[in-house]
């Protein structure tokens, strides 16, 4: 039976929740409103005169290339992160899963990436891939592979989805030792002596019973590839070569701190902005309810 709460004054329950509400509304709600309202101004140069144009920074987006050439840097990187990085976290669960002796220790050294924060992990992942002095690109070139990622911009790319997949992998290997831990075990042990082999049972029971769980680390992956990122890609590649890794949130950021676009980076806010509230509708809507933990 839920127990509710029932309080004597009128006004406490209001008070309990007004340092929430205004948390919300002045870091939430009123920088999303700045944005909007900013997405249909204009400015100059020295910022001290300002024009209502209606939709023109969205037009202007619209029709320029080297935002539709950042969407599809961003598309490229999201699908890589999110590929790659359930992929390496369901192999590394499910080899967690059957350790017996050290599980501890080996599922606590998994975790430790989720305590590293994102600049710091490009960083690292930069001081390694460092053409000159970089550990691994001394074994690359030892391999006779020239490994340059300030110049080249497919190998920039290689960086970070390295560098974003490492930091999230933490996260994703959580979800996903849970999710297979909750699997009873009597259905395994039926499956195995009906004499289904390891990889016929992951693949026709462990694979299905795990579908909810991959349904919403794909969506949280998605949405962090694309707003949870800026760190990775300021402290290495900051968008470059030439825009290789230029992905959406880090042109917002470049185009209204560094080209003083205050108009065009605010549209651009609006759009990111849209793109995360339907991603958070279909996630809540279709998925969350189905999520076993």
């Amino acid at each position: 039976m839920e127990k509710r709460v029932v309080f004597r004054s009128g006004w406490l329950p209001y008070v309990l929740v007004a340092p929430q509400l205004a948390v919300t509304i002045i870091f939430f709600f009123w920088p999303a409103a700045q944005a909007i309202y900013y997405s249909f101004l204009l400015q100059d140069a020295f910022g001290t005169q300002t024009q209502f144009v209606w939709f023109r920074n969205f037009i202007d987006l619209w029709n320029d290339t080297n935002y539709h050439e950042s969407f599809k840097v961003t598309a490229v990187f999201s699908i890589l992160v999110t590929f790659i990085g359930l992929s390496v976290a369901l192999l590394l669960a499910t080899a967690a899963d059957r350790v017996v002796r050290g599980a501890m220790v080996y599922k606590t050294l998994l975790i430790w990436p989720y305590a590293v924060a994102s600049a710091v992990a490009g960083v690292l992942w930069a001081f390694l891939f460092a053409p000159s002095v970089g550990i691994v690109s001394y074994l690359l070139r030892g391999m006779g592979i020239d490994f340059n990622w300030v110049l080249r911009g497919d190998q920039a790319m290689i960086l970070v989805v390295i560098a974003t997949v490492w930091k999230q992998i933490s996260y994703n290997f959580l979800f996903f030792l849970a999710g297979l831990q909750s699997i009873p075990r009597s259905v395994m042990e039926a499956a195995a002596i009906d004499g289904a082999s390891p990889t016929r049972r992951f693949w026709n029971i462990v694979f299905p019973l795990l579908s909810p769980t991959t349904f919403f680390l794909l969506v949280v992956n998605i949405v962090h590839a694309f707003f949870d990122t800026f760190g990775v890609i300021d402290a290495t590649t900051q968008g470059g070569p030439a825009g290789a890794t230029q992905i959406l949130v880090y042109k917002v950021y470049y185009d209204g701190v560094k080209a003083a676009d205050l108009g065009g980076s605010s549209a651009q806010s609006v759009i990111l902005m849209v793109i995360v509230i339907a991603l958070t509708v279909v996630q809540f809507k279709y998925i969350e309810r189905k999520v076993q933990y």
